[in-house]
């Protein structure tokens, strides 16, 4: 039961609030003053653009013409229209393999590759490997794309000249693989310094115990090295994921082709948008990438979600 103090105000009784309520309403007001400006920038950054993105994408804005002035509201048409369109389905399944090939296999198993190797090698032979490799990650995107495309050069090409194959052609001949590798040598950096974080974290004497059992290299790595790190592993595996599904930089390298056989579904967006002028079917496409991002965000969830229960 509580109890209320009051006291007389020119003869009437008048209830005194209480120190807690005081405090109490005192702390939701400096809260709201504090959440409101982090509230105003998501509002302004993330809730509007998401918003504008919807409307742009059921109505027929082009860049010019008479959509640019007037654009007419057309509903799902954008949607029924990149989902029956062979090129969107063709873009989908180019970065899948894309996604594949350079994030899921190439990124994630060397960078774990080289986080293994060089965890008992000396410190300092440990250290310019890993600043070689980080080198890759943080120059800027637009050095990294001029030094494949002097490396894939058909004329005075590095790849040419160590190989004896002057005149070859690697990005016309093999655009999807010269993509896949410039994309490896890029992101392999964030998988490495991951594993290595993992790795490291291990108890020394799980990996002690398996040895004095001979257990081999792979037995350590089947039976408690990965066992430990599962957690580390599918957050990797989200974030490359994602990252890949969502890269705009092959762009550099190929610009989508040659005949859009690297037209991967970033470049499609935005050659449909930009060059070909057509905002709303290319806002549409965009949110259709979104969905996939959230379907691929959520089937790892549940599987994060299945493992901690296990």
């Amino acid at each position: 039961m509580t109890q209320t103090t009051s006291t007389s105000v020119g003869g009437a009784t008048a209830p005194r609030r209480r120190r807690a309520d005081d405090v109490a309403g005192l702390g939701t007001a400096r809260a709201g003053v504090f959440v409101a400006p982090a509230l105003i920038i998501i509002g302004v950054f993330l809730l509007f653009p998401a918003l504008w993105t919807i409307w742009l994408g059921m109505t027929d804005y082009r860049l010019t013409g008479v959509q640019a002035a007037s654009p007419k509201f057309v509903g799902l048409d954008n949607f029924i229209h990149a989902l029956t369109d062979q090129a969107f389905w063709n873009s989908l399944s180019l970065t899948l393999v894309f996604v594949i090939g350079s994030g899921i296999i190439g990124q994630m198993v060397i960078g774990f590759a080289i986080a293994w190797l060089v965890r008992n090698i000396k410190a300092w032979a440990k250290g310019l490997i890993e600043v070689l490799v980080l080198a890759a990650w943080v120059i800027p995107s637009s050095v990294g794309a001029f030094l494949w495309l002097a490396m894939f050069d058909r004329r005075n090409g590095t790849v040419n000249e160590l190989l004896g194959t002057q005149g070859y052609a690697w990005l016309i001949n093999h655009p999807m693989e010269s993509i896949i590798l410039f994309n490896i040598w890029v992101g392999t950096a964030f998988s490495m310094q991951l594993f290595s974080s993992a790795i490291g974290a291990v108890p020394p004497s799980q990996i002690e115990s398996a040895r004095m059992v001979g257990a081999s290299t792979w037995q350590q790595l089947r039976d408690v090295i990965i066992p430990n790190i599962k957690g580390h592993i599918l957050t990797n595996t989200l974030l490359i994921t994602l990252w890949t599904f969502n890269t705009f930089t092959p762009y550099l390298v190929t610009a989508g082709g040659p005949n859009g056989k690297t037209e991967i579904l970033s470049v499609y967006i935005y050659k449909t948008a930009i060059p070909g002028g057509q905002l709303g079917l290319g806002a549409a496409i965009s949110l259709l990438m979104l969905l996939i991002n959230l379907v691929i965000a959520l089937g790892y969830m549940r599987v994060s979600r299945e493992k901690s229960r296990s």
